[in-house]
């Protein structure tokens, strides 16, 4: 089921929780704890609850009062999308300042098998350009397909692809309770069944299709194709969340605490978080501009999500050998968020006759957004010289 948007994007903003997130709401999903807490404990999580966002610079008081309300469910964090779009697309970010012009977009939700409404999105060429393939998008964890991405799709459209993209459940503009995986392989369902539909449209029937991943959405899409290998014509990976990074990893000791821990309350936000913006992006001024990702999820992870992201990258591990389709990986060097070495790890043990390994040295996580200018480029080159390619040996 589609529910359309106009040209202009005014969201579904229904004056009161949808099904759905009523039911979610009003569920032991929300953090109701069955077992008496200690004291420490109770504090802990009220603290967390409590916790403030950072003031945004630059922009006027009015907007970070829109910011600073609770995003738990999708209704609000469609309307502080809506009020920041026209300042996010100001920005003085490569990504902003020389998109292409002229390409055609549309934003719809579908109704997934769970009765969730989904985000989508579309990016296509200047009419009369001939559309090569389609690219389907799965973003990280915490963010959304609606800030730095709108920049990373129109120059890859402008190069005559489709490209598509959806927020994750319980991500961006969709519905389901903010930052939360009940299930990993529920994600990854959830993109199948979307990018399905997705391929039907008529514009990219009968053309090459290409599952692409950034850091936890690299997870996703090599969990989609290892589940639907037929169904690609290749994968991109950028940073992907084959494992995460020892230095953000909880020790030991405390992943079986936190294990236990989301049997009862899976949806506190209790897991440590360091600063990503601090890891992921190289250049300060482009760290700053992360602040207006307003709908990301940046609060403390939640207890079932932690381990639902442990169990994915242990699983990854264990199964690259049975990718055998082309990949591009595509990994900054000095990565502190996922590790590049298993990058190199998955190049190595993929069964994949077409594989290729690019690691950018110096380079944080975010090498398409937070790097300088130049390497940002530089890796959009990469992905559709690699993309145009593949596709010339389709045709």
């Amino acid at each position: 089921m589609k529910l359309a948007l106009t040209s202009t994007f005014r969201p579904l903003v229904p004056p009161k929780l949808s099904p759905f997130d009523q039911n979610l709401a009003s569920s032991n999903m929300i953090f109701r704890p069955s077992v008496t807490l200690t004291p420490r404990m109770r504090e802990t999580v009220i603290m967390m609850a409590q916790k403030k966002k950072p003031k945004i610079e630059g922009v006027s008081d009015e907007l970070n009062s829109i910011a600073s309300q609770n995003l738990d469910f999708a209704p609000a964090r469609r309307r502080v999308r809506l009020a920041f779009s026209n300042v996010q697309q100001q920005l003085d970010h490569v990504l902003f300042k020389m998109a292409p012009s002229g390409i055609r977009t549309d934003e719809w939700y579908e109704i997934n098998s769970k009765g969730q409404e989904i985000f989508c999105k579309s990016w296509l060429p200047k009419p009369g350009v001939r559309i090569k393939g389609a690219l389907c998008f799965c973003h990280g964890y915490g963010d959304t397909c609606t800030f730095f991405f709108e920049g990373i799709a129109k120059y890859i459209a402008a190069s005559g692809y489709g490209v598509y993209a959806i927020d994750h459940p319980g991500f961006g503009l969709s519905e389901g309770l903010h930052g939360y995986v009940p299930s990993f392989d529920g994600i990854v369902n959830n993109a199948l069944e979307l990018y399905n539909i997705i391929k039907g449209r008529p514009e990219i029937v009968g053309l090459p299709r290409f599952v692409f991943g950034q850091s936890m959405g690299g997870a996703i899409a090599l969990k989609a194709l290892l589940k639907d290998p037929n169904e690609w014509d290749g994968i991109i990976l950028v940073a992907p969340m084959c494992k995460i990074a020892e230095e953000m990893t909880p020790p030991v000791p405390l992943q079986k605490i936190l294990i236990l821990l989301s049997r009862v309350m899976p949806t506190a936000k209790l897991v440590p978080l360091k600063d990503l913006a601090e890891l992921a992006f190289r250049e300060l001024k482009k760290r700053k501009m992360a602040d207006y990702n307003v709908i990301c999820y940046s609060d403390q992870t939640r207890l079932k999500t932690a381990v639902e992201l442990l169990k994915a990258t242990r699983y990854i591990e264990s199964q690259v050998d049975k990718v055998a389709s082309p990949m591009l990986i595509l990994h900054g060097a000095a990565d502190k968020v996922t590790d590049p070495q298993v990058s190199k790890f998955l190049y190595e043990r993929a069964s994949s006759k077409d594989k290729t390994l690019k690691l950018y040295e110096g380079a944080y996580h975010s090498i398409l957004e937070g790097e300088p200018d130049d390497r940002i480029l530089e890796v959009l080159s990469d992905i559709i010289s690699w993309l145009d390619s593949r596709c010339s040996m389709k045709n």
